[in-house]
């Protein structure tokens, strides 16, 4: 468990019993969660639904493949506040739709001010999508590609501390490099590690967490 704090001795001793009670019954019944997700709301509940959750679907790994490249350079809380904004800008990750995107389209959404106006950036997810559809036009399921990497089975680690964690791996550096040859790009090793958390090929919650053994995948 956690380290939970003491009420301020004035909720004590200037409010009602039944006020007190409330308080501690909030404190003590607070999860204990992984500190990289503070206390924002919509950090703690993509930490609560999605971070390690094992995902096995194409298209969603490859939205995600791209939102972790969108955040190169940048922070994950400013690009999942930004997420409705990428999907409604590149037709909810549909690549298909995405490799007909024309010069014109294309500096408008240099223009979005709900995605990250990289042109870098916005030419991979372009390119991306033809290398994913090429994929898997050649060889099937991009999900069996991906997890062919941890041998298709969850890791679970079991960290005490956040920083107990690596920020790359031999795994991360291989997928990394086989992206790269298939025309992917923002794929570098720490993007592929972080991909490979949140995408729950890894179970990186710290052991109390309350995720931690939910996560693991059966």
């Amino acid at each position: 468990m956690g380290l939970r704090l003491a009420p301020h001795p004035s909720l004590i001793l200037n409010h009602p019993l039944d006020t007190v009670l409330q308080h501690f019954s909030r404190v003590t019944t607070m999860p204990t969660r992984c500190s990289w997700c503070g206390d924002d709301p919509l950090y703690q509940n993509y930490h609560d639904t999605e971070w390690g959750v094992a995902c096995r679907d194409d298209q969603k790994l490859f939205e995600k493949l791209n939102l972790e490249g969108a955040q190169a350079g940048l922070s994950w809380i400013t690009i999942l506040k930004k997420r409705e904004n990428y999907r409604k800008a590149f037709f909810n990750f549909d690549p298909q739709q995405i490799i007909q995107i024309d010069a014109e389209y294309r500096e408008q959404l240099l223009q979005n001010t709900g995605i990250v106006r990289n042109r870098l950036k916005i030419d991979a997810v372009i390119s991306n999508a033809q290398a994913f559809l090429d994929f898997q036009k050649k060889h099937g399921s991009f999900s069996d590609f991906i997890w062919s990497f941890v041998d298709g089975k969850q890791q679970v680690n079991h960290w005490q501390l956040l920083s107990d964690g690596p920020t790359t791996t031999a795994i991360s550096q291989d997928m990394s490099k086989q992206l790269k040859k298939l025309g992917f790009k923002f794929v570098g090793p720490t993007i592929c590690y972080s991909f490979m958390q949140s995408m729950g090929l890894i179970n990186d919650h710290v052991v109390d967490c309350f995720r931690h053994q939910p996560c693991i995948e059966q």
